[in-house]
């Protein structure tokens, strides 16, 4: 049975991020999509020039027409820009706690512009983390949502994912890309044990949307019956050989996307 999943999250119109990203991560991963739109961007790959936020209340009847008609085996959570619609998207899924739950907590684009309004951090710890199965920040992300110094060790890497899943995630998977060095490590903490996901640092800039599609590609894996810390290391696999064929693209002149399709398009050139 092919698994469905649903992505609550921003549009990317040059396809590099957000809902885009996620689609074609879910497609490349092997479930198929649906998409429930919070908000539209202009944006390409030098950056983002502008949001236009979609209304709670039609943020939430997105999702509820979606779950009226089709089984969803897993949702992820992207992009969710005010805390108005942190409480509309935890108020549509709150009847749904049974399906894994992937939330990235994206708060800044790759090109550095605010994706998150500073009044929504509340309601993202109040009404989104404690639904999550997975949550995945990144090292910024993990830090502004404890309040704290960024994580520049791995020590203060492990200590993030287990302060932030005593918010109310089940597992917490920190990733390490911000870190100084030639190594990019991931921790998850599920409770009861840290593990650790190595990979080395890949010398591209087409990195952009990368956050989007490995949470993704976690929530296909999910769907698809994997427990977190498997799902995870599917998905940390797939998004490694997505960067390291990224530079086989050419799209735009700035922060490229990664090649969600690198495994299936045969074409090198």
């Amino acid at each position: 049975m092919i698994r469905n999943v649903l992505t609550i999250a921003g549009s990317d119109p040059s396809g590099g991020a957000g809902v885009q990203a996620d689609l074609k991560a879910f497609a490349a991963n092997g479930v198929y999509g649906l998409a429930a739109i919070t908000a539209l961007t202009a944006q390409n790959t030098q950056g983002v020039s502008g949001v236009e936020l979609i209304a709670p209340s039609f943020v939430k009847a997105q999702i509820a027409a979606v779950f009226a008609d089709v089984r969803i085996d897993a949702v992820k959570v992207g992009m969710i820009a005010t805390s108005e619609i942190a409480v509309a998207v935890a108020q549509a899924l709150s009847n749904h706690q049974d399906i894994p739950i992937v939330l990235d907590p994206v708060m800044v684009a790759k090109g550095g512009a605010p994706l998150l309004q500073d009044d929504a951090m509340e309601a993202l710890r109040v009404s989104l983390l404690p639904l999550a199965t997975v949550l995945t920040p990144n090292l910024p992300e993990a830090a502004r949502l404890l309040n704290r110094r960024e994580a520049a060790t791995r020590d203060a890497m492990a200590a993030h994912a287990r302060d932030l899943s005593d918010l109310g995630p089940n597992v917490t998977l920190v990733k390490g890309g911000h870190l100084n060095g030639d190594q990019s490590p991931d921790v998850l903490w599920d409770g009861i044990h840290l593990h650790w996901f190595e990979a080395a640092r890949m010398q591209t800039r087409n990195t952009h949307g990368t956050g989007c599609s490995l949470s993704s590609a976690i929530a296909a894996q999910l769907a698809k019956g994997l427990v977190p810390s498997a799902a995870v290391a599917a998905a940390k696999q797939y998004i490694s050989g997505a960067i390291a064929a990224a530079d086989l693209l050419t799209v735009g002149r700035g922060n490229g996307p990664v090649h969600h399709f690198y495994s299936l398009w045969k074409e090198k050139t």
